[in-house]
């Protein structure tokens, strides 16, 4: 199977921070994380709205951050709502990552006001949010999994 992320065993996957794939651009490395907020099939999927306002803020985060924004290539949503694929430019492991991903998951915990690019004109589905929703993943996955984060929720299990 060519997907590589098809071939994890997601029924032994851990919510954290794994190297999901490392792809050559040019003379570059880039390197995709899977940020997995949800145990696949054994946690409820995160709320679309959540999800999406996950998206817009852990993005503007991140790529306002001052020593990781040239880094930054893609901050999006799994199509399977349990978490998030971050690409970042080098060739990193996840223990490399982990500061800037738990920055911006206090960045969304601690927001307040009006979610960045949310008008007809800047997003695509700009009705759906919800910061409430993102706040409280976002508070969930620091307590329980980042603020003690362990190597069993850094590497792919086997």
């Amino acid at each position: 199977m060519k997907v590589a992320s098809f071939t994890i065993d997601h029924d032994r996957l851990l919510r954290g921070i794994y190297v999901s794939r490392k792809d050559k651009v040019g003379n570059e490395t880039v390197t995709t994380f899977d940020v997995r907020f949800k145990r696949p099939n054994i946690e409820p999927c995160m709320d679309i709205a959540a999800i999406h306002t996950l998206e817009h803020l852990m993005a503007v985060y991140l790529r306002e951050d001052e020593k990781w924004a040239d880094s930054i290539i893609y901050v999006g949503p799994m199509g399977c709502r349990t978490g998030m694929y971050i690409i970042f430019k080098g060739d990193l492991e996840s223990r490399d990552v982990v500061e800037p991903i738990t920055n911006a998951v206090k960045y969304v915990m601690n927001f307040e006001g009006k979610i960045p690019a949310t008008t007809s004109k800047e997003c695509g589905n700009y009705l759906d949010h919800n910061l409430a929703y993102a706040k409280w993943e976002c508070e969930k996955f620091y307590n329980e999994v980042l603020k003690d984060i362990k190597e069993e929720n850094m590497v792919y299990p086997l």
